[in-house]
């Protein structure tokens, strides 16, 4: 119970015990006086007015309790309310402030991607040396002397169309614009350096040749891949091939 209503209570209860006891005294002098018609209708006009008193009495503390009620509902309601507005504030700041992190997220993973693309994706692989098909030997004869390295057999050489292809490939990001593709060749163990050993599409270099187009795969998970095809049908040397993607955002 609140404490408003409690104090209205203990006001309203001394009140009424005391307008009680007013009227308990009254009733015991009217006892011991004279019974006549004048006295006994001032006795009933005090007791009349006694229990206007009392109504009266009671009726106020109830309407006091009420509106103290009323005002602790009211300002319990304004707190609330001013609770709801701070609550409500502290959600659009926290939003904002995740909004503002990830902008900046962003900003920066966009900055370093595009510091990435300006520099160049590469991708490097070493190709073996190639191994044409051991010829067919009728039966009776013997096959050629094939060297103890597994190379091609003394005399026999590779074609391009003999050459198995590899493909590599550059992981780049789905939305972004390739600027340049550029190709790299060189010999295994060989001191020249990548600047010095490049290639165009399609330029045959040492028994070697990349192929005259790239290609691009379909973008999945914020990725494309851009992939370019190298053929080496050289069966003295291996070759180390380089593919640098360039691109912008």
């Amino acid at each position: 119970m609140p404490d408003s209503v409690l104090a209205a209570i203990i006001a309203g209860s001394a009140t009424l015990s005391a307008s009680f006891l007013q009227f308990r005294s009254a009733a015991l002098r009217d006892g011991r006086a004279d019974k006549s018609a004048a006295a006994r209708r001032k006795n009933r006009l005090q007791r009349m007015v006694l229990l206007v008193i009392i109504g009266a009495a009671a009726v106020s503390g109830f309407a006091l309790s009420q509106w103290l009620s009323e005002g602790e509902r009211a300002a319990q309601g304004a707190l609330q309310r001013e609770l709801q507005a701070r609550i409500a504030e502290i959600s659009r700041t926290a939003g904002a402030l995740e909004l503002t992190r990830t902008n900046a997220r962003a900003e920066i993973e966009t900055s370093l991607l595009r510091g990435i693309g300006a520099e160049g994706v590469a991708v490097t692989a070493t190709v073996a040396a190639c191994r044409p098909p051991l010829p067919i030997v009728p039966q009776g004869t013997s096959p050629p002397d094939v060297p103890p390295d597994g190379g091609a057999p003394a005399g026999r050489a590779c074609t391009e169309a003999e050459a198995s292809p590899v493909t590599l490939c550059v992981t780049i990001p789905a939305n972004a614009t390739i600027t340049e593709v550029a190709l790299f060749s060189r010999l295994v163990d060989a001191k020249t350096p990548w600047s010095a050993s490049r290639l165009l599409p399609g330029q045959e270099s040492g028994q070697a040749r990349f192929a005259e187009k790239y290609s691009e795969s379909a973008p999945e998970a914020g990725t494309r891949q851009v992939c370019q095809v190298f053929a080496h049908w050289s069966v003295d040397h291996a070759r180390e091939v380089r593919v640098v993607a360039r691109y912008s955002l």
